[in-house]
């Protein structure tokens, strides 16, 4: 099939894209100044327009940052490409004219990691069945994340936000309707995009969101922001200042952030850490007063989003990516289980023989990721819906169920399994890591497909969720209608915070 250019004219400047068959894909434009140099560490500005049309035909620079943790490597696809302007966007369309509804993606990597130019993320198979995808990057690590005050706060967050209001004034050339916006991510990225529902000025600029593996629970206080400052500091030997860091190149910054963030995810000392200890994610948006106006459940429980089509699930055993390929889920015995359980808040006492019950078989091991796909991405996906349904607005609930061979099987419906199946990429190389090499077809027909029709008719195809029936979409080969899915151990974590 031969590939033809396609030019469309931006607020700023001309941009030609390839087209392949019926679908325009437009890579890497930017929108907004590259972070570097005097931009560094400041919120996002609008890029210089250009004159002459400009090649997008190739993915965008990306965010700097050093490598996954161990753990990931050959695991995780990750893709690095050099550049300046790495806030920048992709789309991918099936007409240039029109009022299509439009799907913005924004990929997660516990904020450290990830990119918009993932081949997993080729949204080809969504503009085929008419909806227009933008793949957004943001800043990462310490770029994005460290709060220094001032206007050194909360800059990936402004960054997505720069990017909806790029959407919302360009993307009518691309054959997007921008009133017709979802937002949707996966792990950091859901995190994310719930975040928004308490950030005022992202009002309006989004009307569904989708949050996979990931919600409201995971933003940090500003007394923790200043403690990863501190030990970040500490670590590389400065002082704990804007000027200071400011002196680290953005390469050496980014070694130093996978070094915390490894210590933190792996051998965090919670005398040193605090909460972070325990939801293993350092870098994460600040509840700032000003930028982030509160958590991301109160501002939806007081109707933040009543207005907006929520999509909130998780995948059945989550954090099997982490404890199985680290090997942690072989070192887990009886009494570690125990003290993580009571770490979560959990009374072990009597909730682990809930746990044990439905899995006769289990190892510790096999507990504990139980217990922390609960405690970090099962509930708070649930507790997301509860506050949306609670307001009066409109909620959805899912799970996906589908368990990866890889890793001899002990993968599972692990964390991140799910991405190749979103964007129906499952068939490609890239993807064969996570899913394996004869991944099947109708796991992608129907997460792709629940996708599809919530970004297009705010509908991903079963019953809104309410705290009565608690409808909830279980995903796989097929698709399986439940009410309250695994509810005895639902009610261990009433209480729990």
């Amino acid at each position: 099939m031969t590939d033809m250019l396609h030019t469309v004219e931006t607020r700023y400047g001309p941009v030609r894209g390839q087209t392949r068959g019926r679908v325009h894909a437009f890579l890497g434009i930017p929108y907004a100044t590259a972070p570097v140099g005097k931009h560094r560490f400041l919120p996002p500005s609008p890029p210089p327009p250009w004159r002459e049309p400009r090649d997008a035909t190739r993915p965008g620079p990306t965010a700097a940052r050093a490598p996954y943790v161990p753990a990931y490597h050959g695991l995780v696809p990750e893709l690095s490409i050099p550049g300046d302007e790495l806030l920048n966007l992709s789309i991918w369309t099936p007409a240039t004219d029109g009022a299509l509804p439009v799907l913005v993606w924004i990929h997660g990597g516990a904020f450290t990691n990830g990119s918009n130019a993932l081949p997993t993320y080729d949204s080809t198979a969504f503009a085929t069945g008419g909806v227009v995808v933008v793949a957004v990057n943001y800043r990462l690590g310490g770029e994005g994340w460290l709060h220094f005050g001032g206007e050194t706060v909360n800059l990936g967050i402004l960054d997505v936000v720069t990017a909806l209001e790029w959407v919302r004034e360009n993307i009518a050339a691309f054959g997007g309707d921008p009133a017709r916006v979802t937002i949707a991510g996966q792990s950091a990225g859901a995190m994310l995009a719930t975040t928004l529902t308490a950030v005022p000025r992202a009002r309006g600029l989004f009307h569904g969101l989708i949050a996979h593996s990931g919600a409201g629970a995971n933003t940090i206080s500003p007394d923790e922001a200043h403690l990863l400052i501190d030990n970040l500091a500490a670590r590389i030997g400065v002082e704990p200042t804007l000027v200071a860091f400011e002196k680290l190149s953005i390469d050496e910054l980014s070694v130093h952030v996978r070094d915390v963030l490894n210590e933190v995810q792996t051998a965090a000392d919670p005398t040193k850490w605090g909460r972070l200890a325990l939801t293993i994610l350092p870098f994460a948006p600040v509840v700032d007063g000003s930028i982030v106006t509160t958590e991301p459940l109160v501002a939806i429980a007081a109707g933040a989003a009543s207005d907006v089509a929520i999509l909130s699930g998780s995948n059945a055993e989550d954090a099997r990516l982490i404890l199985v390929s680290s090997g942690a889920i072989d070192q887990i015995d009886e009494a570690a289980l125990a003290a993580a359980g009571t770490a979560y808040g959990l009374d072990v006492g009597a909730a682990l023989p809930e746990y044990r019950r439905s899995r006769p078989e289990a190892s510790p091991g096999d507990l504990l990721c139980a217990v922390v796909t609960d405690w970090f991405f099962r509930i708070p996906a649930i507790r997301l819906a509860e506050a949306q349904a609670a307001a009066g607005g409109p909620a959805w609930a899912f799970r996906f169920d589908w368990r990866s061979p890889r890793l001899g099987g002990r993968l599972g419906a692990a964390h991140a399994v799910d991405l190749p199946f979103v964007f129906k990429t499952h068939t490609i190389a890239e993807s064969h890591t996570l899913v394996g090499a004869h991944a099947p077809d109708r796991v992608a027909d129907n997460l792709h497909g629940a996708y599809r029709a919530f970004a297009a008719e705010a509908d991903p195809g079963w019953a809104p969720y309410d705290p009565l029936r608690r409808t909830t979409g279980l995903i796989a080969e097929t698709v399986t209608i439940v009410e309250d899915p695994d509810a005895t151990e639902r009610l261990l974590w009433d209480g729990v915070r």
